[in-house]
């Protein structure tokens, strides 16, 4: 691939973050001017009180949210479908998002608590968990194949006891449960923002050091092994990552399907090439596209209906992958 191209994708793809980024502070219920959201994130604005607020403690912060959990989910995504050699993997395999929604359940419906601060506490030890149990099992199993497939029956396990937990509760707290598993990038306030941020950056640069070891890992364990990477540290490593950005964005934002799945193949198309070098980079701009774009869209201008996130990233994501499945013979970057 010639630099020109890799320049003009990155170009691209930030000016369309940047575009995206103002045109969430600026499509609402509410239709407030560029010019007043620029004045009022430059602290020179003196109008409407109400403006200002809607700007700093919600469509800010919301679309901050968005750019960041796209961004994590997708290079979750990334770095599973690689070390797994796996195009259908995604954040949610390893049952990592079922232990956040256990710990939710858990919480809300057999707790009572309510509060959102209890809630990020209980997705994050849920998650947290489930991660501990898969790397528990990652140093007894040495084939992915294996370690996905007991992920999957974790994930299993987790949503049955979910089930058992629904089936006895009281309407209400089942309904509570429910709203939070549709996922909301508005439930993070500009106060809480800076906790969601430190996590998710922290499992953005861990992945930006993975680079060479997700190379050497698509080639194979053994060509890894003999380019003097230790594969079952490395291995380690990303479960470690991905178990981090999933749970972050699972605990602020609730559970969100098929960004972390549709988005690095969308990235792959994108570059022709499967080099992390690059292709992780692009993967995180396209996530948080991807994301800012399922923020905007759960809005109604002019009214104050809200649709569910987990209405939206259906319809961007579920073509993706029945393309990727129509046309897996022709991909090579798993082969």
């Amino acid at each position: 691939m010639n630099r020109k191209k890799q320049h003009w994708i990155y170009a691209s793809l930030g000016v369309a973050v940047v575009v995206l980024f103002f045109v969430g502070l600026v499509h609402g219920a509410v239709r407030i001017p560029l010019g007043d959201v620029i004045r009022i994130l430059l602290g020179s604005y003196d109008g409407k009180e109400a403006w200002r607020h809607i700007v700093l403690e919600s469509r800010l912060p919301q679309t901050v949210t968005a750019l960041l959990a796209g961004g994590s989910l997708a290079v979750s995504g990334l770095m599973l479908q690689t070390l797994f050699k796996n195009p259908l993997a995604g954040p949610s395999i390893l049952g990592i998002s079922d232990g956040a929604n256990l710990g939710v359940a858990i919480a809300m419906i057999y707790l009572g608590a309510a509060s959102y601060l209890t809630t990020i506490i209980a997705a994050l030890i849920g998650a947290a968990v489930v991660l501990l149990i898969i790397l528990g099992f990652s140093r007894k199993v040495s084939s992915n194949v294996m370690l996905l497939i007991i992920g999957i029956m974790v994930g299993y396990l987790a949503s049955s006891v979910i089930s058992i937990l629904n089936y006895h509760a009281s309407a209400d707290k089942v309904h509570q449960y429910v709203m939070w598993g549709m996922g909301d990038f508005s439930g993070v306030s500009l106060a809480k923002l800076p906790w969601m941020a430190g996590f998710s950056l922290a499992g953005l640069l861990g992945s930006l050091l993975l680079i060479k070891p997700l190379n050497a890992l698509l080639l194979g364990e053994s060509y890894a092994a003999n380019l003097g990477i230790h594969v079952r540290r490395a291995r380690v490593a990303i479960l470690v990552c991905t178990g981090v950005l999933t749970a972050v964005v699972t605990a602020f934002c609730g559970p969100i399907s098929f960004i972390g799945l549709a988005v690095p193949h969308i990235a792959r198309l994108l570059l022709g090439s499967a080099n992390h070098k690059h292709l992780l980079p692009v993967t995180l701009l396209t996530g948080s596209c991807i994301a800012q774009l399922c923020s905007i869209l759960t809005v109604t201008p002019g009214s104050n209906t809200v649709l569910p996130l987990s209405a939206i990233t259906p319809i961007l994501g579920a073509p993706v992958i029945i393309y990727v499945i129509v046309n897996r013979k022709n991909l090579h970057y798993f082969n």
